[in-house]
């Protein structure tokens, strides 16, 4: 079998310099991977090589404000919100000409897969979201579960100036204790956290952290320049392209519970897979579970 390293590629859209890696032979179909956070491109190396192997290229970007992926203008808001990094991925792919993808998503890359997958479902052949599930939006009146409540800690901790320190100042060891927390079976090595937690001193890394929880819960005002496409959210659209859930089952940040009872969101064929005795970085923990093309 031929071999394809990763290459690393830039390109600027309107608002940013998006760094991404791409593997994988150039005529074959194309499965789009959106990492999380905290977290970078590097989660995807297994299941790209894998990807890969069943006859696909691979694209996979550093989500804004991590690794190379940077904003070009100073005066340019630091969002974070979903529509934003799912305007990223579009933007990339009218880029390289690229109609239509396998689209592969974790954490906040699933976040952003769903959007695409609602907005824009011609551009995606399937949809697998890992270890979130569908929503667009935390609406007033909703109930959350008090455990869920108590696992988004961290989520609260970020709209005080107490949480800022913490990213500003002592990001690996707060990351670190994160990626502990929600894999709490999950052993990696101090290199490969090392590889990803570089990624994470992008000037603009805590900005766009900050901006994606405070606006999730209503705390920070939206960038304009997605209006349209929070408008186009409410209500909670429809996804109509086949669709795959993962969660893992010990997941600490996301808990497995929080993904249940989707169905009704969904028009297309759905299935849901809880994988046991595995935490929130599934792509990291049970790459064979992220072999996606059956």
């Amino acid at each position: 079998m031929a071999s394809y390293p990763p290459t690393t590629h830039t390109f600027e859209s309107p608002t940013l310099r998006i760094a991404y890696e791409r593997r994988g032979p150039a005529q074959a179909p194309v499965a789009l991977l959106l990492h999380g956070f905290p977290d970078d491109l590097r989660t995807w190396d297994v299941v790209a090589e894998q990807l890969v192997a069943r006859g696909y290229q691979t694209l996979a970007p550093s989500m804004r404000g991590c690794g190379g992926s940077v904003f070009r203008d100073t005066d340019t808001p630091r969002s974070g919100q979903t529509t934003a990094l799912a305007q990223d991925a579009i933007d990339l792919l009218d880029h390289l000409g690229i109609e239509k993808v396998l689209l592969v998503g974790h954490d906040w890359g699933a976040r952003a897969a769903y959007v695409l997958a609602a907005l824009w479902p011609e551009r995606i052949e399937r949809l697998i979201a890992i270890s979130v599930g569908y929503e667009t939006g935390i609406k007033p009146g909703d109930q959350i579960p008090v455990e869920q409540l108590h696992a988004y800690w961290y989520q609260w901790f970020f709209h005080s100036e107490r949480g800022r320190e913490a990213l500003q100042h002592n990001r690996r060891e707060f990351c670190r204790y994160i990626w502990h927390l929600w894999s709490p079976t999950w052993q990696f090595d101090e290199e490969t956290f090392a590889r990803t937690a570089a990624s994470w001193d992008n000037p603009d890394w805590v900005e766009v952290v900050l901006h994606a929880y405070r606006f999730r819960w209503g705390a920070a005002a939206p960038d304009p320049r997605y209006a349209a496409l929070e408008q186009r959210l409410l209500p909670q659209p429809i996804i109509t392209v086949p669709t795959l859930v993962l969660h893992g089952e010990l997941d600490g940040a996301s808990l497995v519970a929080s993904s249940e009872g989707k169905e009704p969101y969904f028009s297309g064929p759905y299935e849901r897979r809880v994988l046991p005795g595995v935490g929130h970085y599934v792509p990291r923990e049970a790459p064979q579970t992220a072999d996606l093309t059956d």
